[in-house]
């Protein structure tokens, strides 16, 4: 998107943060206004992330303007926050590539600019990386400073306090600023708040409270009562206690959008020593009036037109696999009061909102804690309940010891409906669904199924539900190709995969929802197709039989290769000492750029065209 000079007079001054500090600092509050403007106008053009950027403008422009960047690192946490902060550092010509194949990545990315210290696409890694580059900072001793910026609820989740407590604990010098936008912490913003972060982080107040220490430090009993005096004055005024308690100076809370406020408290914060907290009040949205009042509806957007005040609905037919999900879910629920639903802060990804307003009393969202959502459902499941997780294939990595040590050891009836499994498209590699398959494999007690359309995603939740024992379903972003959905539950035969198309010499054996490409490549090779649906336990009977009747095995996944599905078939004819040709067709051991789902999958030969090609290249060598 091409700047008009004249629409963005300030902005059009400030391209990189070394001319943003140029600028006198009563341009500010004109410059935020003209950034909101261009974010806003930008991701309308593209889609993307839009409340949450809208949010941090007045803290991005402050942070850049106060730190000397990029010498001083600044660490950005929940990575939606940072397009301001990309349309600063150099990109600005480029935000409407961003999430579009072989455009700007829609989180921070340490190879796209240097002002990005850290990739980011999972939240609460900000406070731990940042404690990382102070210890270095301390050790250069070159006076480089460390901000974590966290917020958008990644304060909910346990790294973050991990992180809170050791960095307490080496005391050395950072600011982690907390983003409270109203979606974790919340107290109300005023004068006196602001007047209070004021005197709270400059030289004074700092200097009597090191002054204090001092003077007090050789009467133990007086410095014990002097700080908790200090601790008790300012837990009746400001919600800092815990953070102190962490061995955090605590300051705030203050208005996020009051640019000459953020400026003064952070070149006060600047200067202190040791780890400093600053609790920012914002408001997701700021700006434009439909993301304040719908900032979830306007978290990630299509395209739209700013002007018309609404998002364009949908332009997709047929019923999304989340919706599916959601659908089940609440039928279920209706026919056995022990199931009980539970998700990390995904609710609407997850297709949750009708069961979470039917069921308010069995619905669980713990919030961006994927580790404590699994273990939770174990002890669900141990009271006799029957717990269902949903949660995105990128998140359950991050809770991979709870799912082998407190669901699959100890065998619990435990449903992982496993969203967003394959190539997700614009979110790019932190988000893509490539390795469910491959590491819930490896676990004993573990049931996987893979469903290839709608109506096998709504059977396989059914059977995973009443399965004895620890089981997954995991299906893709978006919608399925138009099965028929029949409402009556049936449980399909546990490991057993069905023939759909009788061939020669070559058998397609589809694991998933690539179906419809299988299909066609093997009615142009005339192939035998197989529907495997299930990866764990595998269908090894109807397997070894297909041998007797073709030359070459072909896997077809929407999984990381190496240790997916196609491994399961290359260990059983191993097993059984079967040396046939076996042919692999999945995502390949690389991490998988960003663009549309049908974009990437056609690059990585996974459409019908590159099954077929690949297929008879292979035959030909």
């Amino acid at each position: 998107m091409s700047l008009n000079i004249a629409d963005y007079p300030n902005l059009a001054l400030a391209n990189v943060p070394e001319e943003l500090r140029s600028l006198p600092q009563d341009r500010l509050p004109a410059l935020c206004r003209e950034l909101r403007s261009y974010l806003l106008h930008s991701v309308s053009r593209s889609s993307g992330h839009l409340a949450s950027g809208l949010g941090v403008v007045e803290l991005t422009v402050a942070l850049h303007y106060v730190y000397k960047t990029p010498f001083d690192r600044l660490v950005w946490d929940v990575g939606h926050q940072a397009y301001p902060h990309k349309i600063l550092t150099g990109r600005r010509e480029r935000m409407t590539s961003i999430r579009q194949y072989q455009g700007l990545h829609p989180f921070p990315w340490r190879a796209e600019s240097e002002y990005d210290t850290l990739c980011v696409g999972h939240s609460s890694t900000s406070i731990g990386a940042a404690l990382g580059m102070a210890i270095a900072a301390d050790e250069e001793q070159q006076d480089r400073k460390v901000v974590a910026i966290i917020g958008d609820g990644a304060m909910t989740a346990g790294m973050a306090f991990e992180a809170l407590n050791h960095a307490g604990d080496v005391h050395k010098d950072m600011l982690v600023i907390l983003n409270d936008n109203e979606m974790s912490i919340s107290e109300n913003v005023g004068a006196l708040n602001n007047r209070l972060a004021r005197i709270m982080s400059g030289p004074l107040y700092s200097s009597l409270r090191e002054g204090g220490k001092k003077a007090l430090g050789a009467v133990p009993p007086l410095k014990e009562l002097a700080r908790r005096t200090e601790e008790h004055l300012k837990g009746m005024v400001v919600p800092g206690t815990l953070f102190e308690e962490f061995g955090f100076n605590y300051v705030g809370p203050i208005d996020g959008h009051d640019i000459e406020t953020l400026v003064e408290t952070l070149r006060n914060m600047r200067k202190l020593k040791g780890p400093q907290l600053l609790h920012v009040m914002t408001r997701k949205g700021k700006g434009y009036l439909p993301a304040e009042q719908d900032p979830i509806g306007y978290h990630g957007v299509p395209r739209f037109d700013p002007n018309h005040h609404q998002l364009p609905k949908s332009g997709g037919s047929g019923l999304s696999y989340s919706a599916i999900f959601g659908n089940w879910l609440c039928d279920m629920a209706r026919t056995d009061s022990r199931l009980m639903a539970i998700t990390p802060a995904m609710r609407e990804g997850s297709g949750l909102v009708k069961f979470s307003r039917e069921f308010p009393q069995r619905y669980f969202d713990v919030a961006i804690a994927e580790q404590h959502a699994v273990t939770l459902a174990a002890g669900l499941a141990i009271e006799g309940k029957k717990p269902v997780v949903a949660i995105y294939s990128t998140f359950l990595q991050r809770a991979y010891d709870q799912l082998i040590h407190d669901v699959a050891l100890q065998e619990l009836d435990v449903l992982f409906a496993i969203d967003r499994a394959g190539i997700v498209g614009a979110d790019g590699p932190t988000h893509q669904g490539a390795f469910d398959l491959g590491f819930m494999r490896t676990i004993p007690n573990m049931l996987i199924m893979t469903p290839a359309d709608e109506n096998e995603c709504r059977q396989m939740l059914y059977t995973g539900f009443i399965h004895q024992g620890p089981a997954a379903v995991r299906y893709p972003r978006g919608t399925g190709p138009g099965a028929d959905i029949e409402q009556e539950m049936t449980a399909l035969e546990i490991g057993k995969g069905r023939v759909l198309r009788q061939g020669k010499n070559i058998v397609l054996l589809n694991f998933g929802t690539l179906l419809a490409e299988a299909a066609e490549a093997a009615e142009r090779l005339d192939a035998t197709l197989v529907d495997m649906r299930f990866v764990k336990p595998l269908d090894e009977a109807l397997l070894l039989d297909l041998l007797d009747s073709h030359q070459l095995l072909v896997t077809v996944e929407e999984n990381a290769v190496m240790g997916g599905a196609g491994s399961a078939v290359n260990e059983c004819l191993m097993r059984h000492k079967k040396p046939v040709p076996v042919l692999n067709l999945g995502l390949p051991d690389m991490f998988i750029e960003q663009g549309g789902q049908q974009q990437i999958l056609a690059k990585l030969g996974l459409d019908a065209d590159g099954m077929v090609q690949t297929i008879q290249a292979y035959r030909a060598r």
